[in-house]
């Protein structure tokens, strides 16, 4: 039973390879002039990257926590995930509201997915 740790600082792992199984470091994209819907599109664009860099796809993603700093960003957050989502298997999901790291952080995403 091996693990393979990628990406690796002091503090944590883009991504940790266990059994067939893909976990990912929560990826925001916090840009003061982004707003929710921009944020929430290039997210899912670094989830894809990097289950590329694990050797797997979106089709795979087992499960997803979406993370937000308000609600009220709930529905224009979904408009983007249920596009990106649209023509795949969907994963299991839960959103929260959450703090944030910094405060022009709308959104963070945290996925699993099958190798």
């Amino acid at each position: 039973m091996s693990i393979e740790r990628i990406g690796s600082t002091q503090r944590m792992s883009k991504i940790v390879k266990h059994n067939g199984t893909v976990y990912l470091c929560g990826q925001t994209a916090g840009e003061a002039q982004w707003d929710i819907a921009e944020q929430t599109r290039r997210c899912l664009e670094k989830v894809e990257g990097l289950l590329a860099e694990a050797g797997t796809d979106k089709s795979k993603i087992l499960s997803t926590t979406i993370y937000v700093r308000d609600m009220k960003d709930f529905a224009a957050m979904n408009e983007v995930w249920d596009a990106w989502v649209a023509d795949m298997p969907k994963p299991a999901r839960a959103c929260v509201e959450a703090r944030m790291a910094r405060p022009e952080i709308l959104v963070e995403l945290s996925v699993i997915a099958a190798q």
